[in-house]
């Protein structure tokens, strides 16, 4: 009895052993930058991201069936608020919005992701539905910052570019050709053409975006 009580001893003993053991590997592995333990990212990033009002558009569409204080909306069978009490066969008109996530690199580069179309609103006729597209998408004239312009070389082609940097610090480049080139190379601001589409539910919100060059 005395030698399987001393047996039993060692056993934990060399159980108490290992596992001690074991947590001492583990914790020299989380201390290791490359270990599997690790569970924060070594690489901080500075990229930001936000979401801007992208655009909107009128679609024509026919009531389909109601269901109780809504209806759905044909072709695309989209539910909204039956506000303007139609009957099924009705043909109304819809406010579709679409908003894009902008994602913005330390150079202020961005990458957009555009989200699918929604229907927003309804409407009985379409002269209704254009005049508030109207205030939502405003075509503007306005100076801008130049960051500069550049000029690319593949074989025996040349591309011109000209950087600007919109209202919403974001930077976007745009293809001009020799005559813009030599008219912008050394100004510091440019007139464009802005679109500032302005967020529904909340008008002072708005994106800007470029339209074109104003002379």
């Amino acid at each position: 009895m005395r030698v399987n009580r001393v047996a039993r001893t060692f056993r934990n003993s060399v159980m108490v052993c290992c596992v001690l053991l074991t947590l001492l590997l583990i914790s020299a592995c989380s201390g290791s930058q490359d270990s599997v333990f690790d569970t924060e990212s070594p690489v901080e990033t500075t990229d930001s991201v936000s979401r801007v009002p992208w655009d909107y558009r009128v679609v024509e569409g026919t009531v389909g069936d109601l269901i109780g204080s809504d209806m759905t909306v044909l072709p695309d069978n989209e539910l909204l608020p039956n506000d303007g009490n139609y009957a099924t066969g009705d043909k109304i008109w819809t406010l579709q919005f679409m908003d894009a996530e902008l994602v913005t690199d330390a150079d202020k580069r961005n990458e957009i992701r555009l989200s699918s179309w929604t229907a927003i609103k309804s409407y009985g006729d379409q002269k209704t539905a254009a005049a508030d597209l109207t205030n939502l998408k405003v075509s503007i004239t306005t100076d801008v910052d130049l960051v500069g312009v550049y000029k690319t070389k593949l074989k025996d082609k040349t591309r011109n570019f000209a950087v600007i940097q919109l209202p919403s610090g974001n930077r976007i480049k745009q293809p001009i050709d020799d005559k813009r080139y030599t008219a912008l190379e050394k100004q510091k601001t440019v007139s464009v053409v802005l679109e500032e589409v302005h967020d529904f539910a909340d008008y002072d919100s708005a994106y800007a975006k470029f339209r074109g060059w104003a002379n």
